[in-house]
């Protein structure tokens, strides 16, 4: 991986995208209140959860997660033959995001399995992560 290849403004913008994308994914005019019902959640437990945290960390965890997908993206340095050279675009920046989001879809139904949760909170859930890494893949690999 060469660092100099990775567009940290492209890092940031994946990262708050997802972040975007959380709120209106679980807001109310789309599943949120289909979670909150999975979740036993009520809009007064919703509203009494500390924010700060819960958004704060939000934002540092999808700044992560754009992190380690931008770097699994990155271009392969200058010394590389023709032949191994990889060129991320937006295509395959997608493509790399939404297999990630198979893994991390998979590891919240494994959880969701043992935690005896149904089929609906693993796709909301799931659903989420899968579109959020796809998102960010796409942004990261379309900004070059």
């Amino acid at each position: 991986m060469d660092p100099s290849s990775i567009n940290w403004l492209a890092i940031l913008v994946a990262g708050v995208s997802s972040f975007i994308l959380g709120g209106v994914w679980y807001s109310p005019a789309l599943f949120g209140k289909a979670w909150m019902k999975e979740n036993g959640l009520t809009e007064e437990k919703v509203r009494a959860g500390n924010k700060s945290k819960i958004f704060g960390w939000s934002l540092i965890l999808s700044l992560i997660m754009a992190v380690n997908l931008g770097m699994f993206l990155a271009d392969s340095p200058a010394s590389c033959p023709a032949e191994c050279a990889q060129q991320t675009d937006v295509s395959w920046g997608a493509i790399a995001g939404f297999l990630a989001g198979i893994w991390v879809f998979a590891g919240i139904s494994i959880v969701a399995l043992f935690e005896q949760k149904s089929l609906r909170y693993i796709l909301i859930n799931g659903g989420f992560m899968l579109v959020s890494l796809l998102l960010m893949g796409a942004i990261i690999g379309l900004w070059r």
